[in-house]
């Protein structure tokens, strides 16, 4: 079948094309997406040396399975998930289905075997690869069985589409990697998509005092709406937020925060988390700083911990329906981080307002 897509061409930049999306095979899954966040990876995404069709965030509605798929059919709403398990390889029996061996991107000694089979989506007659093996900024995707998670609540696609990563990378990094404690201190360095959802798993993990760091007011704003209960306003002069860590230890009994979450993807900041927590306290590196970082040793003293999470550890058929059902009760907020929508013709003013830091979160709208 005929689909759009956003097509990214291995040279920075990307345009919109018709692919053509084949019949499932036995274990895979044909959705119709009608929703896709847009992402700083997607934008980073740009610059991977092959064509592929963008997008890793979606939602949307199961057009046709695979004779052998069982656990979603025709017609049903599901999520997607780019950290595909294969259940059986070392890390997915260890617990760790986030770091898959054999169907994750990141993290397979064979990426490509997770993704659709070997000619299932093509560009002008060739095969084309998807973006983390699913490719959602596209009206059809086709993926394999365990990348697709059922949606049993009443939510937006425009909501449901961005638990696929920066949602569950936030609230997962509270909840699965850091375990957060009731009554604790917890410091967020950075505000926008993943950071406010930082913010929400805090408050849902029963944080005490939540502390959001940035340098943007409006975003401080937002982030009190989110769960923050103090807000620093830092310095972009402040080298390493130096500057801002002693403030947050005269907010913390002088001592520092029991956990620092860095959330902005800048590395130099990427051991500033190290500076806000007290002896013995954990950092979390959230953003998924991948470069190499000089670090002050010192940063470490006593005892603290600092721990790289992948996807805020995504265990999919047990994250994403929890996710879904704090939604329900109205105790995770979804909807209200959509700060705006756009036609998939748009996705370059998407990116141009994504990097301008003027939404909370962009999603793209199949029409």
């Amino acid at each position: 079948m005929k689909a759009r897509a956003a097509v990214s061409d291995g040279r920075g930049s990307f345009s919109i094309q018709e692919i053509e999306v084949h019949a499932p095979h036995a274990n895979e899954v044909v959705v119709e997406i009608q929703a896709s966040g847009v992402c700083h990876t997607d934008y980073d995404g740009l610059n991977h040396p092959e064509p592929a069709v963008m997008g890793h965030e979606g939602s949307g509605i199961v057009k046709e399975v695979g004779s052998q798929v069982t656990s979603v059919r025709r017609g049903d709403h599901v999520l997607l998930n780019w950290a595909i398990p294969c259940g059986h390889c070392f890390q997915c029996v260890q617990g760790n289905r986030h770091l898959c061996e054999n169907h994750n991107v990141v993290t397979a000694q064979d990426p490509g075997r997770g993704s659709a089979h070997e000619g299932g989506t093509t560009l002008k007659g060739k095969p084309i690869g998807r973006s983390f093996n699913i490719g959602t900024m596209s009206t059809v995707a086709l993926v394999r069985e365990e990348a697709v998670i059922p949606v049993d609540i009443d939510i937006p696609h425009t909501s449901a589409c961005i638990i696929g990563c920066g949602v569950m990378t936030g609230f997962g990094s509270v909840v699965n990697a850091a375990k957060v404690i009731p009554g604790s201190s917890v410091v967020v360095l950075g505000t926008g998509g993943v950071g406010l959802n930082v913010i929400q798993g805090a408050r849902i993990s029963g944080a005490e005092k939540i502390i959001a760091v940035d340098i943007n007011e409006n975003r401080l704003e937002l982030a009190c709406e989110f769960g923050a209960t103090d807000t620093v306003l830092a310095r972009r002069e402040d080298d390493n937020l130096l500057e801002a860590s002693r403030t947050i230890k005269q907010m913390t009994h002088g001592r520092g925060a029991d956990y620092a979450f860095e959330c902005t993807a800048i590395a130099a900041l990427g051991a500033a988390p190290l500076a806000m927590i007290r002896n013995a306290g954990v950092a979390v590196q959230v953003s998924g700083i991948e470069e190499e970082i000089t670090i002050d040793m010192n940063l470490f003293e006593w005892d603290k911990t600092y721990i790289n999470p992948l996807y805020g550890q995504c265990n999919p058929q047990i994250d994403f329906p929890r996710i879904l059902q704090l939604y329900r009760k109205g105790e995770l907020k979804l909807d209200e981080m959509v700060t705006q929508t756009y036609p998939l013709e748009d996705l370059g003013k998407a990116f141009d307002d994504m990097l301008s830091g003027k939404n909370a979160k962009g999603v793209l709208v199949m029409e």
